[in-house]
């Protein structure tokens, strides 16, 4: 029903602007890891849309750009 995806199906893709955002601070990605207390590797995954975060990754995410979650992660409709 509707042409919307059901956001709680495991086949829905969540995208982000983790990318757009972490250039526009001008932080790189080892910069952005250590802010958030993780590896390179989860940045590089989360930016490529291989990794979804937990959710308290993500309220970190969003507190370190200052920004809502929803203004950063997005399901791919």
């Amino acid at each position: 029903m509707g042409g919307r995806p059901d956001p709680c199906a495991e086949t829905v893709p969540v995208k982000n602007s983790l990318k757009e955002l972490r250039a526009g601070a001008g932080w790189s990605q080892v910069t952005l890891a250590e802010k958030l207390g993780v590896s390179r590797q989860t940045i590089i995954a989360l930016e490529n849309g291989k990794y979804d975060p937990s959710l308290k990754l993500a309220f970190a995410i969003a507190r370190v750009f200052n920004r809502l979650i929803e203004d950063i992660f997005f399901l791919d409709e």
